[in-house]
């Protein structure tokens, strides 16, 4: 095998490893969000907390991870993907990647209670209330509490505190 198949290789593996990595703390972060500091309405509160995935993203495989071993107070969590914006259906979370960010306002035409959560969205923020962004090759995010409480749905005070300390940039 020569040097520069061997180099090629050796890249690739290490892209797949960030990437993987990168899916694992975004999942990580949206669970202690949506655990720790976000209450939904009474209505939400029975069978499944379901996590919605529009189209194909390695955080499935996070989500359902953590879905194993892991409740949103005595819900069970659930993952569900979605292949195109028609198939969404009631969810309390969803989580759109850059490939289908496109269709953010057709998302929002369809969902309720149900907090977004975006992956690299740059334009049209509005009604995101997570926010994944890469600034200087780190992984940031920007947290818009607001967004989720424009959902009915109610937010811990202290994720003000949060936001102030931890977030990238914010709107008012």
């Amino acid at each position: 095998m020569n040097t520069k198949a061997i180099l090629v290789s050796w890249l690739l593996l290490v892209t797949l490893t960030l990437s993987a990595q990168t899916e694992k703390m975004q999942s990580a972060f949206v669970y202690n969000i949506i655990s720790k500091y976000i209450e939904w309405p009474d209505s939400y509160k029975g069978g499944d907390f379901v996590i919605g995935v529009l189209g194909d993203s390695p955080i499935i495989k996070e989500f359902k991870t953590l879905a194993k071993s892991r409740t949103i107070g005595s819900q069970n969590i659930s993952v569900v993907k979605f292949n195109s914006v028609d198939e969404i259906s009631k969810c309390h979370l969803i989580f759109i990647s850059k490939a289908n960010l496109a269709d953010l306002e057709n998302v929002f035409a369809k969902i309720g209670n149900t907090i977004v959560v975006a992956d690299g969205a740059t334009d049209n923020k509005k009604g995101i209330t997570i926010n994944f962004v890469m600034v200087n090759n780190k992984q940031r995010y920007e947290l818009k509490p607001n967004y989720a409480v424009s959902k009915g749905l109610k937010v811990s005070p202290e994720i003000a505190n949060m936001t102030a300390e931890k977030v990238y940039t914010a709107e008012n």
